[in-house]
């Protein structure tokens, strides 16, 4: 871990900083990499073909990690990228987690996914249930390929189909506007999942624009204040730094993130093993906390 400035625990003011402690961990998560088959200008991980900010995950860089999470009783398993099915080993990765705790993927749902279907089909019959939240920003096919390419929208939606026809929990993750009307975004992907033979009762996930790596938005502090006047101890329990953390590779190097949405950040590099990341407070100070605090922004779906 690196040695912080006064700024992690104090705001600009010189106020306490909010922050969330981690009495323990329910869920890990698992960064496979930064590479992905596509170059989406929104993405909050600046993800592109062959990009090594962070590095693609093998095998034997998370076995520790899984063995070490589940002697402290983690409830469950998730992976994101990137694009993880990009890595050559995340199925050998997935069937090693499934022995252990269920399991979710975040993916694009696009070629990668659908040229390893044959190695995704068998993970069915694991000890633990295999889950898929696919990213499809809007239900407008040109809005979407707009920042994901052409064909991709078509590509995502079938790749929910086939995982759903397997027998796997699918689900949609898309963007949120602040103007939006929700019923009618919905009520448009609702159209899409029939026409695909998908049950209209599908979850969708909404998030907001996280910004891409490295930007510095402008956001209000959270104070320590802020957390005990808008925030009581059971809504502070659902930020996920609350119960979670994230294993990165960078640099040759394996690490444990606070969460999914600060790995930017090397102040939220918050040790090398899971025991010593639950150890220290996370104090809210990256832009994408305020998301977590006003918004109820979550990547988990515990």
């Amino acid at each position: 871990m690196l040695a912080r400035t006064n700024s992690w625990i104090a705001t600009a003011a010189g106020e306490p900083r909010g922050y969330i402690d981690t009495p323990a961990l329910r869920e890990l998560w698992f960064h496979t990499g930064t590479a992905c088959n596509l170059k989406c200008p929104f993405c909050l991980e600046g993800s592109k073909p062959g990009d090594d900010r962070l590095q693609l995950m093998t095998l034997a860089d998370v076995k520790p990690f899984i063995d070490e999470a589940v002697e402290l009783g983690v409830e469950n398993f998730s992976f994101t990228g990137g694009e993880p099915f990009v890595a050559r080993e995340f199925h050998l990765i997935l069937d090693y987690a499934l022995q252990f705790r269920p399991c979710l993927v975040l993916t694009n749902g696009t070629r990668p996914v659908l040229q390893r279907m044959a190695q995704i089909e068998p993970l069915r019959d694991a000890p633990h249930p295999l889950r898929f939240r696919i990213s499809i920003d809007y239900p407008d096919r040109e809005r979407h390929e707009a920042g994901r390419g052409e064909g991709t929208f078509k590509e995502s939606f079938e790749a929910l189909q086939q995982l759903h026809a397997k027998g796997f929990e699918v689900s949609i993750a898309r963007q949120w506007e602040a103007d939006e009307n929700t019923d009618q975004v919905e009520a448009e992907f609702q159209k899409h999942l029939r026409a695909f033979g998908l049950p209209d009762s599908l979850r969708l996930v909404s998030f907001p624009d996280f910004l891409p790596p490295g930007s510095q938005a402008e956001v209000p502090e959270i104070t320590e204040n802020c957390m005990t006047e808008h925030h009581t101890a059971e809504s502070r329990a659902q930020f996920m730094c609350a119960f979670s953390r994230m294993v990165v590779k960078q640099g040759g190097k394996l690490g444990v993130y606070a969460c999914t949405l600060v790995d930017d950040d090397p102040d939220y590099n918050l040790g090398s093993t899971l025991k010593e990341s639950l150890e220290p407070r996370v104090m809210l100070r990256h832009h994408r906390c305020f998301s977590c605090f006003k918004h109820g922004a979550s990547c988990s779906e515990i």
